[in-house]
């Protein structure tokens, strides 16, 4: 059974394979190469469902999609839906020195990655959310992960985003905990019972 997985972001589709893993067994994840859609809702989940929904309108197949960003408690939820493209130009750097800038030096540094899942197949539509809570540095930390990931510091732990290892960050981002919540779902819809 195909899968679309509905982004044309390269670091979502390495980061999702690495996610989903065992649990694509049975079902072949394909790249997405239509159009964009404009993603235009005002909720992580209903620009989910608009990416699915368009990947599956393209291709004919069931189709996921995801919608991620970070909410900054004392930016009321900034950047939020617009995180990747809060500087207006969709470069990491950019929207990661704003979102510092705008904070300044106030101490309230709550913060928490979201990310919305959502399977697209034949009149059927179902979305997870996963957060992820945590801080906002004073200044980037570490090389690794992509986006806001130098300067989000998850709760409990006393690093950055960016200096877990991929395998440590996948076992506990936003987005390892929407796709999990969803996974079984697609599995019930797209595999045959076994038996």
């Amino acid at each position: 059974m195909q899968l679309v997985l509905a982004t044309h972001n390269a670091h979502k589709v390495e980061e999702l394979r690495r996610i989903l893993g065992a649990a694509l067994d049975g079902i072949d994840l394909i790249g997405y190469d239509g159009p964009e859609p404009v993603e235009d809702g005002d909720t992580f989940e209903a620009n989910a469902l608009i990416k699915a929904r368009a990947a599956h309108a393209h291709t004919g197949l069931p189709a996921i999609a995801d919608d991620s960003g970070i909410s900054v408690d004392a930016l009321g939820g900034a950047p939020g839906i617009r995180s990747a493209r809060y500087a207006g130009s969709r470069v990491d750097r950019d929207n990661l020195e704003l979102l510092l800038a705008n904070l300044g030096q106030t101490d309230d540094r709550a913060a928490r990655f979201f990310c919305a899942a959502a399977l697209v197949a034949d009149g059927f539509e179902h979305v997870e959310l996963g957060v992820w809570p945590g801080t906002v540095l004073r200044e980037p930390a570490g090389v690794g992960g992509f986006g806001y990931d130098p300067i989000f510091r998850p709760l409990g732990l006393d690093v950055s985003a960016a200096e877990l290892t991929a395998d440590e960050k996948n076992a506990i981002s936003h987005r390892a905990r929407a796709f999990a919540a969803i996974m079984p779902v697609v599995r019930a819809r797209l595999l045959p019972p076994a038996g």
